[in-house]
C-alpha cells in the first residue's frame, strides 16, 4: 500500500486510516508467523471488510457526492469526488497486494502438498469424481441468466458473484449469459488424495469444467468465462408510512438493501473489453463509478471457510478457553457474585459463565426480572433460548434489541419475533440513538428485598463471536453501579426522562464531558508538578472533539499510550501537538474487540471498560456505558492485560506520522502479547 496521506495538519482521513487498518489485516495474510491455512483465512477477513467498507462508508460518500455538495466538514476537509478517486486508486493497490499474496500462499501449500487445480488441470482420475459432485450437487444449484438487446437484464445479488460468459460463432453475433455461483453449495471442493497429495478445486472452476455441456444447446464455436461482482448501498432507507410497526419499517428497508445503488463493480482484468463493456451497459455502469480490475476468483471472503484439511499443523494451536480463578460454574454462581465481582476475558476464559448465569435465573424462583440489551447474537444463541425460558418461568423479561445492527437485522427481527411471542416484553431503542451498550441487570428477592445481580461488557452476548473477539465482562452484584444501569432501562423505557448517573458513563449525554474532566484531571496533576498518564485500549477514535482534547493534554506534558485496533484520525508524536503520545496497533489471531480506559497512576488511578470508541457515533448518536472497575484486584489485572499488550514487539504495529504499519521491533525477548494474554490466566489458576 502506498504511504499517500490524505489529511488536514491535525487529523487523518477516516477513510483511508480505515484502509491501513485492513492493509494490517492484509499483512497477517503475507506474515510467516501465521500457519499457512490460517493466512487463507485472513484474505478471507480483508475481502470481507473491503465489502462492508463498500456497501456503508463508500457508499456514504457517493451518496453526498451525488447531491452534489463537496462533504469536506463531515470528510475531514476534504472533497467527496477527491476521496473516492484516492479510496479507488488505494484498493486497487490493496487487491493487487492480496492477489500476490495469495499466490505466495498457494505456492507454500504445494510444498505441503496441498494443490489448487484450475478446471484446466483435472487427471483422469478426478474426473469421474467431480462430473459426479456437479450434476448432483452443483449444476441444480444453478442460475444461468442468458442475456439479450430486448430482455432488461434482472437484478444482480449484492456481493454475490457471476460468471460472465461469452459464447462466439463463426457466422453469428456474440451471445453472452451470466452464472450466478451458488452460495448453497461449499466453495472449495476437496477432491479425492492421491497419496500425501490433497487437492482443492475451486466451484467456480468446478462449473467452467462442464460449462460446454451446460450450454451446448447453442452450438457455439468458442466459449470463454470471467468473474465479476458487485457491491450494493447498505444503507437502510425507512419509509414514513406511519401504520407499519417499527419492525415492520426494518424487515422491509432490509428487503430493499438488496437492490440498493451500486457501489462498486469488480471483473477479472483477463476479461474481454467488449464483454465488460456489455454487461456495463446493460447494469447502467458508467465509468466514473467504482469499476475495478480484480482476479480469477472474487467474493475472497469464503476464504474465511477454507477447509483445515485435517491438517493441524497449518493452523493455529487449539487451546481450551480457561476458567476464571474461584469461579467454578458447576456452582452457583449468584453466591459467588454476591461475594465479590468477576472479570471474564473472552476468547481467553469460557463465555459459558453469562450463559450459566442466566439459565440460573431463569430457574431460581427468587429471581423476578431480567432486563438485558441486545445488539449481535449468534446464530443459535443459548443467551436467547435462556431469555425465553426464564418467560416461559413466569420471570418479567425486557430485552431491549437494536433491529438496527448493520448487516444482522433480519437475525435480530427472528429473535424479536420469537420472543415477543412467548410474553417478553421488547423495546427496540430510542429514537434517533443506537442502542449499542452490552448490560443485564437481575433482581433477585433475597430477605423480603431485592438484590440486584448483572454484567456489563465491552462486546455482545454472541457465544459465537467470544471465541474469537477478546472482550471484557464485570460479573456484578455491586449495587450502586447496577443502580444505575436500572436507570438506563427506566431511560429506554421511556425516553423522554433524563437521569443522572452517579458511578457510571452514559453516552450521548455524559461520556463526552466526564472523560473531558478526566483528562482535565491528568492536565491539573502535571500543571501542579505531578505526573499525568493516559491509557487507552480502543477499536476506533475519530471524534476530533476528543482527539483535540487528548491534543491539549499531549501539550500540557501528559504521557498518552494508546493501542487502537481500527480507525485512528489522531496523528501522534508530531512535536507542538502530539509529541507526547503514542499510538500502537495489535492485529493478531483475535479480534481485539476491548475497551479500557486508565486515567492516573497509583493510588489515584481511575480504570473502566466501555461498550463506546472515541467516535462520533458513541459519543453522540448511540447509547453506551462506561463502567467503572471498583475491585482493587480486578482494576490491577486490567493494567496487566494494558501492560501485556503494549509490550507486544511481534504484532503490535506502530502508527504515527512517519511509520504507517511498521512492525514494532526493540531488543527484548519476543512478546506477542495474546499468546502471553493466555499464559497469564493459566498461570492465575496454577497459582
Amino acid at each position: 500500500m502506498t504511504s499517500t496521506k490524505i489529511q488536514s495538519k491535525k487529523y487523518i482521513n477516516r477513510e483511508i486510516s480505515w484502509l491501513h487498518f485492513n492493509a494490517r489485516v492484509l499483512q497477517e495474510a503475507a506474515s510467516e508467523n501465521v500457519p499457512l491455512i490460517e493466512r487463507l483465512r485472513f484474505i478471507g477477513i480483508f475481502s470481507n471488510n473491503l465489502d462492508e467498507f463498500f456497501k456503508v462508508r463508500f457508499a456514504t460518500i457517493k451518496r453526498i457526492e451525488q447531491a452534489g455538495k463537496s462533504g469536506k466538514n463531515a470528510l475531514g476537509g476534504i472533497k467527496a469526488k477527491a476521496l473516492m478517486e484516492l479510496i479507488t486508486k488505494t484498493v486497487i493497490e490493496l487487491q493487487t497486494e492480496s492477489l500476490k499474496t495469495i499466490q505466495n500462499i498457494k505456492t507454500l501449500l504445494e510444498k505441503e502438498h496441498i494443490f489448487f487445480l484450475e478446471n484446466t488441470q483435472i487427471s483422469k482420475t478426478h474426473y469421474e469424481f467431480l462430473h459426479t459432485y456437479f450434476y448432483e450437487k452443483v449444476s441444480p444449484e444453478l442460475s444461468i441468466i442468458i442475456l439479450n438487446d430486448e430482455i432488461e437484464l434482472p437484478l444482480l445479488v449484492d456481493t454475490a458473484a457471476y460468471l460472465a460468459v461469452k459464447m462466439e460463432f463463426d457466422n453469428a453475433k456474440n451471445k453472452y449469459a451470466l452464472i450466478e455461483i451458488p452460495k448453497n453449495v461449499d466453495r472449495f471442493v476437496q477432491l479425492p488424495k492421491r497419496g500425501k497429495n490433497d487437492y482443492i478445486i475451486i466451484v467456480d472452476d468446478l462449473i467452467r469444467c462442464f460449462l460446454g455441456e451446460l450450454l451446448s444447446i447453442f452450438n457455439f464455436d468458442n466459449i470463454s468465462t470471467h468473474m465479476i461482482k458487485i457491491t450494493r448501498d447498505g444503507e437502510l432507507d425507512f419509509d414514513s408510512d406511519m401504520s407499519k410497526s417499527f419492525l415492520r419499517k426494518i424487515e422491509d428497508s432490509v428487503k430493499d438493501r438488496k437492490i440498493g445503488t451500486p457501489v462498486r463493480f469488480v471483473y477479472d482484468k483477463e476479461i474481454a473489453k467488449d464483454t465488460l463493456q456489455y454487461i456495463l451497459n446493460k447494469m447502467g455502469i458508467g465509468n466514473s463509478d467504482s469499476v475495478m480490475p480484480g482476479g480469477r476468483y472474487h467474493n475472497r471472503r469464503d476464504f474465511l471457510s477454507f477447509p483445515s484439511l485435517n491438517r493441524a499443523d497449518l493452523l493455529y494451536e487449539s487451546v481450551a478457553p480457561l476458567p476464571i480463578k474461584n469461579l467454578n460454574i458447576e456452582t452457583n454462581i449468584f453466591k459467588k457474585i454476591a461475594e465479590k465481582d468477576y472479570l471474564l476475558y473472552t476468547p481467553y476464559h469460557k463465555f459459558s459463565y453469562v450463559i450459566k448465569l442466566l439459565q440460573e435465573a431463569a430457574i431460581d424462583p427468587n429471581v423476578k426480572s431480567i432486563k438485558i440489551t441486545i445488539y449481535r447474537l449468534a446464530k443459535l444463541s443459548h443467551i436467547a433460548i435462556a431469555l425465553i425460558n426464564a418467560a416461559k418461568n413466569g420471570k418479567r423479561v425486557t430485552v431491549s434489541i437494536e433491529l438496527r445492527a448493520r448487516f444482522d437485522e433480519q437475525a435480530n427481527i427472528d429473535y424479536a419475533e420469537q420472543m415477543q411471542a412467548q410474553g417478553i416484553k421488547l423495546i427496540f431503542g430510542v429514537k434517533g440513538l443506537k442502542v449499542h451498550s452490552k448490560m443485564c441487570v437481575i433482581e433477585r428477592e433475597e430477605n423480603n428485598k431485592i438484590k440486584r445481580y448483572g454484567f456489563i461488557s465491552t462486546g455482545n452476548f454472541n457465544e459465537s463471536t467470544a471465541r474469537i473477539y477478546t472482550d471484557f465482562t464485570l460479573l456484578t452484584s455491586n449495587q450502586k453501579i447496577l443502580k444505575d444501569v436500572d436507570k438506563i432501562f427506566n431511560f429506554l423505557d421511556t425516553n423522554y426522562r433524563i437521569y443522572n448517573y452517579k458511578h457510571i458513563i452514559v453516552s450521548p449525554h455524559y461520556t463526552q464531558s466526564h472523560f473531558f474532566k478526566l483528562i482535565n484531571n491528568e492536565i491539573k496533576k502535571v500543571k501542579q508538578g505531578g505526573k499525568g498518564r493516559i491509557k487507552l485500549k480502543m477499536n476506533s477514535i475519530s471524534s476530533y472533539k476528543m482527539i483535540d482534547k487528548l491534543y491539549e493534554a499531549s501539550n500540557a506534558g501528559v504521557q498518552i499510550q494508546m493501542i487502537v485496533r481500527g480507525i485512528c484520525c489522531l496523528i501522534p508524536g508530531v512535536k507542538g501537538m502530539s509529541e507526547n503520545i503514542e499510538v500502537i496497533s495489535i492485529v493478531d489471531k483475535f479480534l481485539e474487540h476491548t475497551r479500557l480506559y486508565i486515567f492516573g497512576d497509583g493510588d489515584d488511578e481511575k480504570v473502566y471498560i466501555s461498550s463506546a470508541d472515541w467516535m462520533t457515533r458513541n459519543i453522540d448518536n448511540r447509547v453506551e456505558v462506561s463502567c467503572p472497575i471498583l475491585d482493587t484486584t480486578i482494576q490491577q489485572e486490567l493494567k496487566d492485560i494494558f501492560n501485556i499488550c503494549w509490550s507486544d514487539n511481534v504484532k503490535a504495529r506502530l502508527l504515527n506520522e512517519n511509520a504507517i504499519n511498521t512492525f514494532k521491533h526493540n531488543t527484548l525477548p519476543p512478546i506477542r502479547a495474546q499468546f502471553k494474554m493466555y499464559d497469564y490466566y493459566r498461570n492465575k489458576i496454577i497459582n
